[in-house]
């Protein structure tokens, strides 16, 4: 099996069409077609049912396109890698994380990893879990940040720490001595949270932590990122409930904090990447993430 073996069966699985496929790779479609015999012939498996009027994968030939296109995705980033280093340019490492981390302990890795990767470029984005799964198993995050439960047979991931649950509420309304008093109040309020789509694990356990005190929560705002929802809570806009991390990050706020250490459910924060992936520049930054303590 050689490379352009590869190429021709992405090709055809692209286009779903012999004669558009030779056009596309311009040669004459005989030679296409026999190439893909050849590679059929040499997996022991058909890839395509093929007659006068369509062109459809098989399932063996589906699978197997998921494949080169990862191996065609690799071999791209590793030229892009090599054409960098040749030219003494820095490599790019882009990081995906959620607005609910502690924003801290990234600076202060990537702080380090600057002094051991000088010309190494890192980029930053904020997307939220479900997103961010999508894009490390398609090679756009080399390394996220985020919440689990992460459903995906290509990532590999390392748990970072467990992060219980607090009633984040405006310092105004006081201070309450215990878990009894605290949902007394809270539901009577507003709550402000994610929406259920944009971050439905979260949602599960916001509803399941209120049943837990008694009440279903009258979700009124709804924000797609921690910054806003706190914003909203400091304005006297509504309660929430969100990560104990939380309260090291947003200290500044005029907002009171409760955790519920009463109720055993929290939220696991991971690192999630691709273990395929061998630049040395995000092994540095998994084991350094993965060690730092909070």
């Amino acid at each position: 099996m050689e490379l352009r073996h590869l190429l021709y069966f992405k090709t055809v699985a692209e286009h779903l069409h012999f004669r558009k496929a030779a056009e596309a790779l311009f040669i004459s479609q005989p030679p296409l077609s026999r190439q893909i015999r050849e590679l059929e012939e040499e997996l022991k498996a058909q890839l395509f049912i093929r007659n006068n009027k369509r062109v459809v994968l098989t399932p063996a030939g589906q699978y197997f396109k998921g494949e080169v296109d990862a191996i065609f995705a690799k071999l791209e980033k590793s030229k892009s890698i090599v054409r960098q280093i040749h030219s003494s340019e820095s490599g790019e490492l882009k990081i995906g994380y959620i607005s609910s981390v502690y924003e801290h302990q990234l600076a202060d890795v990537l702080l380090d990893m600057h002094e051991t990767f000088p010309y190494v470029k890192t980029r930053l984005y904020e997307v939220p879990t479900i997103k961010q799964i999508e894009a490390l198993e398609q090679g756009k995050l080399d390394v996220g940040i985020l919440r689990a439960p992460v459903h995906s047979e290509k990532l590999k991931l390392h748990s970072l720490f467990l992060d219980p649950f607090t009633v984040v509420f405006p310092a105004a309304d006081g201070v309450f001595t215990s878990q009894e008093d605290l949902a007394n109040f809270i539901k009577k309020s507003p709550f402000i949270f994610f929406d259920k789509d944009y971050a439905p694990d979260y949602y599960h356990k916001l509803i399941e932590i209120c049943a837990r005190l008694g009440f279903k929560p009258n979700i009124v705002h709804e924000a797609n990122n921690v910054h806003s929802i706190l914003q909203l809570v400091e304005a006297g806009l509504g309660v929430s409930i969100l990560p104990s991390s939380l309260e090291k990050q947003y200290q500044g706020l005029q907002i009171s904090f409760f955790k519920l250490s009463e109720i055993p459910i929290a939220t696991e924060v991971v690192l999630a990447y691709n273990e395929t992936n061998a630049d040395p520049a995000l092994i540095w930054f998994v084991e350094k993430y993965s060690g730092y303590k909070m």
